[in-house]
């Protein structure tokens, strides 16, 4: 595992999580009113996937893993039984891990903005 930067393995992760997300979303769309999905509707007119939707939609998730992490961990702190310190933990190891994914992906969308902000036309 490298700390100065970020692998392969996270970047397919997180990639992954994107995809889910636009899938999700087009599952949503592509439905007709009896449930199946409607194969003419998706080849004649393919629903745009919105960049700024998928992010937030990514950015969500990462929120809500660090709200149920800190929440795990303040039941904990008051002495709940039924929540385990390695539970704990783990939840907070999963929301580290995520938040710092976030944060490369941010720093690599950032860095492609100024190449491309910096390419002479």
């Amino acid at each position: 595992m490298k700390l100065a930067g970020i692998d392969s393995s996270r970047i397919d992760a997180m990639v992954a999580q994107l995809r889910n997300a636009a899938a999700k979303m087009e599952a949503g769309a592509g439905v007709n009113q009896a449930g199946a999905a409607t194969g003419a509707a998706a080849t004649t007119a393919p629903q745009k996937l919105d960049f700024a939707d998928a992010l937030k939609a990514s950015l969500d998730q990462v929120n809500e893993v660090q709200m149920s992490s800190q929440e795990l961990g303040r039941k904990f702190a008051l002495g709940d039984d039924k929540v385990s310190l390695s539970d704990v933990m783990i939840s907070m190891q999963k929301a580290n891990i995520s938040f710092q994914t976030t944060v490369q992906v941010r720093n690599k969308l950032v860095s492609a903005y100024h190449d491309i902000m910096s390419m002479q036309i």
